[in-house]
């Protein structure tokens, strides 16, 4: 009696296909070793045999493990569990394997972590940081396919992910001008952020275009606080300028602006609209009003970033920094729904 199908092996169908186990073994994994017609050929016999590989030994003789490994600069960085959620959606749909590693910020700790994610034959690395600001490539340190979310790397040869800020200000200072609000504030967080540059630098650009200008100057950088928003605004009310409508560089400063806009007496929005940044639903939806802001997508960068290292793992990368598409989210900050 013949063998049962589960039983039939790899040594089976190089016996059934006349050749050696070894080419059996690279013309049923894809390898271009092997003639075109061999492979078809072996692979003929090996469904005719219905035979079925051993996961572990393809595993072992293959240099692709379907593992990915994620070097995340902040594990408890709020930013860092959206992109997360992308990524794992995108390799998820792709049956790959994630391993999840934590930098804690640490140089040290980082090179140590990705001496692990190499022993353990990641086919590739993403590198997530906890801030948009740029980072140092570790490209050159490991022998696999890098790519880079959110923190953008310094190399302009490697693949890096991050949010549109220049859309973003266009989208917030559009929506405020398309409610009639000319006399518009930015207040933006602090300067060593690349985002507070970005976003207020893209809110003076944006103005321009419409033909109008900031109230209170282009230099109004503080800190990612709701003390920030509270105390500008005070400064602003107290010096005597008019303004109908204030661009924050964040959810939280949106939020101090808009209590202190409360104690000023004026209304939101019927005095004075406020545009927050971020979607933080702990500030954005839970302020009074809600605040209308704008929504980096941050999952979308993370099944964007994945998506790019898979290309980049069957060689074709897209070096570059690529940026994410943000949306803006309407709420009563700007207008009575």
């Amino acid at each position: 009696m013949g063998k049962t199908n589960d039983a039939v092996t790899l040594a089976d169908v190089a016996r059934a296909a006349g050749v050696s186990i070894a080419t059996a073994s690279k013309a049923l994994n894809g390898k271009t070793v092997v003639r075109e017609a061999t492979r078809r050929h072996v692979e003929e016999v090996a469904r005719s045999l219905a035979f079925t590989p051993n996961p572990f030994a393809r595993a072992l003789n293959s240099s692709i493990t379907g593992t990915i490994g994620v070097l995340t600069a902040d594990l408890a960085n709020r930013f860092v569990v959206p992109i997360l959620l992308g990524v794992e959606d995108a390799f998820g749909a792709d049956s790959t394997s994630v391993i999840l590693t934590d930098a804690r910020n640490d140089s040290i700790r980082e090179s140590h972590q990705l001496r692990t994610l190499m022993a353990k034959r990641v086919d590739g690395i993403v590198v997530l940081g906890d801030s948009d600001t740029s980072r140092p490539s570790i490209t050159d340190q490991v022998t696999v396919p890098v790519a880079y979310a959110f923190a953008a790397s310094q190399d302009p040869e490697d693949s890096s992910f991050t949010t549109d800020n220049s859309q973003g200000t266009d989208l917030a200072i559009d929506h405020l001008v398309s409610r009639g609000r000319r006399r518009i504030v930015a207040i933006s967080g602090d300067p060593t952020f690349s985002a507070a540059v970005e976003r207020l630098t893209g809110a003076t650009q944006a103005m321009q275009r419409h033909g109008l200008q900031l109230v209170g100057g282009e230099n109004l950088y503080g800190d990612w606080s709701e003390d920030w928003g509270r105390q500008c605004v005070h400064a602003l009310v107290e010096a005597g300028l008019h303004f109908d409508a204030i661009f924050c560089a964040s959810d939280q400063i949106a939020r101090g602006a808009i209590e202190q806009l409360r104690d000023e007496n004026l209304r939101v929005p019927e005095d004075v609209a406020v545009v927050g940044y971020d979607n933080w639903e702990l500030f954005s939806v839970h302020s009074r009003p809600p605040i209308t802001t704008i929504d980096m997508n941050l999952q979308e960068l993370g099944r964007a970033v994945a998506r790019e290292l898979i290309d980049a793992i069957k060689g074709q990368p897209h070096p570059g920094v690529h940026r994410v598409p943000v949306r803006l989210i309407p709420r009563a900050s700007t207008t009575r729904l």
